[in-house]
């Protein structure tokens, strides 16, 4: 992959202020104005990662996230012009690793860039890549799950946490740890995403106490991938 960055927005003035930054920062800026351009764009150049505008002509930006995401795990930041799209953002399962609100700052974007390609380097902190327990598999390499060998829909974030709480059984995990190792110490959301997150995974695995593992739920600190003797 190379060192790209792709920016899909229609502000071309936008473009112009965020390229000589990013490109300082080592990367080359490739552009797209509307949401077909941008998949054209990604197809063709396969960036390290993609700033996508969530208003664009042609395509919004979450049909444009969930087009890439059914291919690819490239990390994509949300730009939206409203602080209220951020539960939009964040609450479909569009696959986006970050967003971020205009307007910005050129530095805070870089920063955000730095954050989220900080954190797809995750799985190399831990060897165990591939974690099994009764009826789980999970692949964090691939970024796959299966339940009784059957691959389940998880969003990226979700498989991170899942990874991070499961790579560590009996384990508690607080609540600033997931945040701080899977969105970023440069993070400025909701904290409560987490619990968000963990009420989804749980949801798409069905999980009521059917397996020899759970995750619980400690209250006030976090939460702990709990592992049952058998």
């Amino acid at each position: 992959m190379d060192k790209n960055i792709l920016i899909a927005d229609d502000n071309i003035e936008i473009i112009k202020i965020l390229k000589p930054y990013i490109e300082k920062e080592g990367f080359t800026v490739i552009f797209a104005l509307d949401g077909e351009e941008a998949l054209l764009k990604f197809n063709h150049y396969n960036p390290q990662l993609i700033l996508l505008d969530i208003m664009m002509p042609l395509m919004d930006g979450i049909e444009v996230c969930n087009k890439i995401r059914e291919k690819s795990n490239t990390p994509i930041i949300m730009i939206t012009a409203k602080s209220e799209d951020a539960d939009k953002i964040l609450g479909l399962n569009s696959g986006a690793d970050d967003y971020i609100v205009k307007p910005f700052s050129p530095g805070e974007v870089v920063a955000r860039i730095k954050a989220v390609l900080r954190r797809i380097t995750l799985p190399e902190n831990n060897k165990m890549s591939l974690i099994k327990y009764e009826s789980l598999e999970l692949d964090i390499d691939n970024y796959s799950i299966k339940i009784k060998g059957e691959n389940i829909n998880l969003t990226k974030k979700e498989i991170e946490v899942l990874w991070m709480l499961s790579s560590s059984p009996n384990k508690i995990v607080s609540r600033d740890d997931l945040l701080d190792s899977i969105w970023g110490v440069d993070y400025f959301g909701d904290p409560r995403t987490v619990d968000t997150h963990i009420k989804r995974i749980r949801a798409k695995l069905h999980l009521n106490g059917q397996y020899n593992w759970d995750i619980k739920t400690i209250w006030g600190i976090g939460y702990k991938f709990e592992v049952k003797d058998v």
